[in-house]
């Protein structure tokens, strides 16, 4: 892996090119940059930066609205020029009203992302999978993804639509919204926190031939669905969006529970990656070279 300080700028155009062959795009989530070079490594097509992750590795606080634009989109440019993969990054509401998602594009743009998700949520918005969520009017909505779409410098760059709508008027709601954002310009769409298998086949009955994007939210309220069957459905991007998160927390628990039992890591070491090993993972090689190449004479 090639160590990256910039993002590439052919991230949406990739994208693109993965929507349009017809897989379906798995993109686990990462939480920081760390967390998407792993994803990177383990081969996936691209990475899906986590609001809900952000928000916890950034305040050790959840996700409930309390992170500004600039703190995320800052998040993404950290994350976007560490891989080589395209990024998809959650935008959350789009921090405002038509005009605050004009700016909110071109900082997510300008970070080097891929594309964006915004919802139809009345900001301070909360994670799709908590209680209490309320909802914008969706000719509101339409609006906000109409400046989103007018507002990308790169056509490529993906405009995705997501809609908290189920859990607060119904999944005949949502799904009318769902269609009055498509018709907005939105490139995907995602019908956020279905609540049975039933309800993620009939979401996409309703948009034949329409990229959507499947939260498989570990632990949330969306019952766990296969990717073959997500596929043979039509749905175009699937997102693990905590997982990574879940599993870091979980080993950190592991280890630091040993010291506190042992007074040392020691026990631990065996199953962790070595230090030469993690440091030859996050690029020291290449900066060794890069030493050597302009050194001083």
């Amino acid at each position: 892996m090639t160590a990256r300080l910039t993002s590439r700028p052919d991230g949406p155009a990739r994208l693109r090119g993965l929507l349009a062959s017809g897989g379906t795009i798995v993109a686990p989530g990462a939480f920081d940059p760390l967390a998407a070079r792993l994803v990177e490594e383990a081969g996936f097509p691209a990475v899906y930066m986590t609001g809900f992750g952000t928000s916890a590795a950034l305040l050790g606080r959840p996700d409930v609205g309390l992170l500004t634009m600039t703190e995320m989109a800052d998040n993404a440019r950290r994350i976007a020029g560490c891989v080589d993969i395209p990024v998809i990054a959650d935008a959350d509401t789009g921090y405002g009203n038509p005009v605050n998602v004009i700016r909110t594009v071109g900082a997510f743009e300008a970070a080097g992302v891929a594309g964006i998700h915004i919802e139809d949520q009345v900001a301070p918005k909360r994670c799709g999978h908590m209680e209490g969520k309320q909802v914008i009017a969706p000719r509101e909505m339409a609006q906000k993804v109409r400046a989103a779409v007018e507002a990308r410098s790169d056509p490529d760059f993906v405009i995705i639509a997501r809609t908290d709508a189920r859990a607060v008027e119904g999944l005949g709601s949502a799904l009318d919204r769902a269609g009055l954002y498509r018709e907005a310009g939105a490139d995907v769409l995602f019908i956020e926190a279905l609540l049975s298998d039933e309800e993620v086949a009939q979401a996409a009955a309703a948009f034949p031939g329409v990229p959507l994007l499947f939260n498989w939210a570990e632990g949330g309220k969306t019952p766990p669905v296969g990717l073959d069957r997500l596929a043979a459905l039509g749905y175009r991007i699937v997102i693990f969006p905590i997982g990574t998160l879940l599993a870091a927390t979980a080993a950190m628990r592991g280890i630091l529970a040993e010291i506190a039992r042992a007074g040392t890591p020691a026990a631990a070491l065996p199953g962790l990656p070595t230090f030469t090993e993690f440091t030859d993972f996050i690029g020291l090689p290449e900066v060794r070279r890069a030493e050597q190449r302009y050194a001083a004479d």
